[in-house]
């Protein structure tokens, strides 16, 4: 390295270590090439220190491009865009002795503020005169103007809605990649199958490593709840996911938070000693649980029922519940029937009461009872029931995958992914 580079990347360095390094962003100048491409001259410059990149604006991408025969230089610009929040290499150009730089539209868009709006500019003027289309602009001006996150060390996943439901996948036709990003989330403590699905290239058809919804949620829940090289390892990843998420649009960003959300209080609290004041038909009831727990089994014809039992007691009388959940209808919808035991003191309706207390105690939600005319009490819960049951370690594990095993549209799914 020559005295004037040596000055040059000492100054750099010792930048480096200043708390909010001084840097401008400046755009040099927008042209139309004779290829018909829009390039860009942008210009980073820190402490005295500056370089010029071509940026263009491609048929589907930004990219940002900067060639030099001198490796120092070449490393010089990428430390610069590092500061501004861009992550690129030094590789190879490809022909001896020449060395790039190269960053694509996300990784631009994950850059500071001074970046990205000197992208805009250039974007907008290109839309001005006519070099660019408004409806591609458009998206690149969105993703810009609000940043987007591609966290260092994850490879890029993609996030939408499909049918309404959160899709998160990673695809790529290399299969040491897709390998590699499945042992990462086996690491953190993902369950292949019941958390996330791998699909192998095949016959030039790219893999995919698809997380579902379950695998949010889960990892939500080690973030809190994991060892301690979990919760580091899964917060990390969640939070990579939200930021893809509020990348993609808010209805997205909203969907994957519920999961992220759902995971943070599963297993929350314990079944023992819990206890909780409630109101029932306009009267105070105070309920204690002493324990509870939950069970999978399996009925005729292989069709598996939830059975979730609690031992409590209300306003001074003890009593033992048990709550059998299964599938109903065309739309598979989770149910659950309960009949009032007329035996109890107080007889069937005292006892219904009891019951559905302790339900809204646990769950947050009071259940509808139906008076038959057989003189039954019949009580009946829904799924918004299953989600407060959730927050009890004795019941989250088994109902989770009681509503896994029984999702059509997970086994659907499933099945269209193996292979």
């Amino acid at each position: 390295m020559d005295q004037a580079a040596g000055g040059v990347e000492g100054r750099l360095g010792r930048l480096q270590f200043m708390r909010e390094p001084v840097l401008k962003v400046r755009l040099c100048g927008v042209r139309l090439t004779r290829g018909g491409s829009v390039a860009v001259c942008l210009a980073i410059s820190v402490g005295g220190v500056e370089v010029k990149y071509n940026v263009y604006l491609l048929k589907k991408d930004i990219e940002l491009r900067f060639y030099s025969t001198d490796r120092s230089r070449a490393e010089l610009a990428a430390r610069l865009l590092k500061l501004v929040g861009v992550n690129a290499e030094v590789r190879e150009a490809g022909v001896e002795g020449v060395w790039r730089v190269r960053a694509g539209t996300d990784r631009l868009a994950a850059g500071r503020k001074e970046l990205r709006m000197a992208l805009v500019k250039a974007v907008m003027r290109a839309v001005e005169r006519g070099w660019v289309g408004e409806e591609k602009a458009s998206r690149w001006l969105k993703k810009l103007e609000r940043g987007f996150t591609l966290k260092e060390g994850w490879p890029k996943y993609n996030i939408r809605l499909a049918e309404g439901s959160l899709e998160i996948k990673y695809m790529s036709i290399n299969p040491a990649s897709i390998e590699r990003e499945a042992q990462r989330l086996r690491d953190i403590g993902l369950e292949e199958g019941r958390h996330f699905t791998v699909k192998m290239p095949r016959g030039g058809e790219a893999g995919v490593v698809r997380i579902l919804r379950e695998g949010l949620v889960y990892a939500a829940w080690l973030s809190m709840y994991g060892s301690v090289e979990q919760r580091r390892a899964t917060a990390e990843f969640v939070e990579y996911i939200l930021g893809r998420a509020w990348d993609a649009g808010e209805d997205v960003y909203r969907k994957a938070l519920a999961a992220v959300e759902e995971g943070k209080a599963r297993g929350l609290f314990s079944l023992r000693g819990f206890e909780e004041e409630v109101r029932v038909n306009g009267r105070r009831r105070v309920v204690r649980v002493a324990e509870g727990g939950a069970v999978l089994e399996e009925g005729r014809g292989g069709k598996k029922f939830l059975r979730i039992w609690i031992r409590a007691e209300v306003d001074g009388v003890w009593g033992s519940y048990t709550l059998t959940y299964s599938r109903y209808g065309a739309d598979n919808k989770a149910s659950c029937y309960a009949y009032a035991n007329p035996d109890a003191p107080g007889g069937r309706e005292a006892d219904a009461e009891r019951l559905a207390a302790v339900v809204k105690a646990l769950t947050g939600r009071e259940p509808k009872v139906y008076r038959m005319k057989n003189g039954s009490v019949k009580i009946e819960c829904g799924r918004a029931h299953l989600e407060g049951f959730k927050r009890f370690a004795e019941l989250a594990d088994v109902i989770a995958r009681w509503l896994e095993e029984t999702s059509r549209r997970a086994r659907a799914r499933n099945k269209k992914l193996s292979y």
